[in-house]
């Protein structure tokens, strides 16, 4: 099977998969691409069992092997998706609620990846696991950012306040950067780097602000360009050299790409009216939302189909169950005070419920793990992450639009109760 016709297979199912959910469950794209993987996934995986001699199931399940799923996600797919996103958030918003942002993004992944981290490694120890200290901080960081892509494709359909909205989005926007950062520092230091806790803090910041920088010098620098034309066809030209350019630049610089292709997207989507006719302005948000709609499909039907090469021992059940219990209490940890104080100064209401069960995990954490290098802990950490990704995308990703909307008219109800104060 050619890698053409393994793509026009892939496509048509997951277009015939979105079109099922649209006539029927009208699910979150994300929950039912991949849900329609996995199911694809088990399909092929049981007509390899009934008879190993089926050629097309075969051939499909050697493609799926072949292919480097983390390359597909950090080299090709992630550019497009973060600039995509960065354009839906509200820059406005975002300035005012800057400090949330950016104190989740950085001192949120730094303390869940410790949480995380010591509390598989302790789970492991406590069920007879072989998995270092170093190797489970790897896991922390890994599993620690939100996923931006399945967080965008979720709070879209939430109702949730502007404030919370735009927190949830700049934080998976930002903090994915930070933990690709914070990734490669942990799997130096577990592989035997010399590098020192000073020294991978200080890289960080460095990527982390660098990246931002050049993004949004160049986001800048393409918006004076599009004034000069009134072209949708540049213009959308202009914005896709802009997104795979600031992504590539950076990591040529040893910066963040993704946070560099995150504020380029930002000031693209806040182009003001005066900058472009209206008319391509909506040419151009029409074109991204396609692109992220259609990359969001595949990528998560791509992530079902990862079942059939993660392995899998029965002997870990306990250890994933721990898993995942521990990744949610990090996430009550780290979202927690800002929840309290966006209850007690800003009447948002379950903000930290809203918040713990809108920071979803999904493509991004698989794509991690599967870049760790070759060693004994590398089929543990996949078997893990994939659990963790595939809970947080069906359950959480599933139930977070009823959990915001009960809690909404839950939050309604208590107003207008007499008696009670607002």
């Amino acid at each position: 099977m050619t890698a053409f016709q393994l793509f026009a297979l892939f496509l048509a199912l997951v277009a015939l998969g979105g079109w099922l959910n649209a006539r029927t469950m009208q699910a979150p794209p994300s929950v039912a691409m991949l849900a329609v993987g996995l199911a694809g996934a088990l399909a092929l995986a049981g007509l390899q069992r009934m008879d190993a001699t089926v050629s097309a199931a075969q051939a499909v399940i050697q493609a799926v092997g072949r292919l480097d799923f983390g390359q597909a996600v950090l080299g090709y797919m992630l550019a497009f998706l973060l600039f995509a996103g960065a354009m839906q958030v509200d820059l406005r918003e975002l300035r005012r609620q800057w400090l949330s942002i950016w104190s989740l993004a950085t001192v949120g992944v730094a303390a869940s990846t410790l949480i995380v981290g010591v509390g598989v490694w302790l789970a492991a120890k406590g069920l007879g696991v072989p998995l270092t200290l170093a190797w489970a901080l790897v896991f922390g960081a890994l599993i620690s950012p939100t996923d931006p892509i399945a967080v965008l494709a979720t709070v879209k359909r939430g109702g949730l306040s502007p404030r919370l909205q735009v927190v949830l989005q700049g934080e998976a926007l930002f903090n994915d950067g930070v933990g690709i950062v914070v990734f490669s520092a942990m799997v130096a230091l577990a592989a035997g780097g010399a590098a020192t806790p000073l020294a991978s803090l200080s890289e960080v910041l460095i990527k982390a602000v660098g990246g931002l920088a050049l993004g949004v010098l160049s986001g800048w620098l393409v918006v004076r360009i599009m004034r000069t034309v009134q072209d949708h066809v540049v213009e959308v030209s202009l914005s896709l050299a802009l997104a795979a350019g600031a992504y590539a630049g950076a990591e040529a610089l040893h910066l963040s790409g993704a946070i560099a292709v995150v504020g380029a997207g930002l000031l693209i989507g806040d182009i003001r009216r005066d900058a472009v006719a209206t008319s391509d302005f909506d040419y151009l948000q029409t074109f991204w939302s396609l692109v992220d709609e259609l990359l969001n499909a595949i990528l998560f039907f791509l992530l079902g189909l990862q079942l059939l090469v993660v392995p899998f021992e029965a002997r870990l059940i306990g250890l994933w169950s721990a898993a995942v219990l521990l990744v949610l209490a990090a996430r009550v940890a780290v979202v927690m005070p800002w929840g309290v104080y966006f209850n007690a100064r800003q009447g948002e209401r379950n903000a930290g419920l809203i918040m713990t069960w809108g920071g979803l995990h999904g493509a991004l954490s698989l794509a991690l793990a599967l870049s760790v290098p070759p060693g004994p802990e590398r089929a543990l950490i996949l078997s893990i992450t994939f659990v963790v990704a595939t809970f947080s995308v069906l359950v959480q990703g599933l139930t977070f639009t009823p959990l915001a909307g009960w809690l909404a008219r839950r939050s309604a109800a208590g107003d207008i109760e007499p008696g009670r104060s607002a």
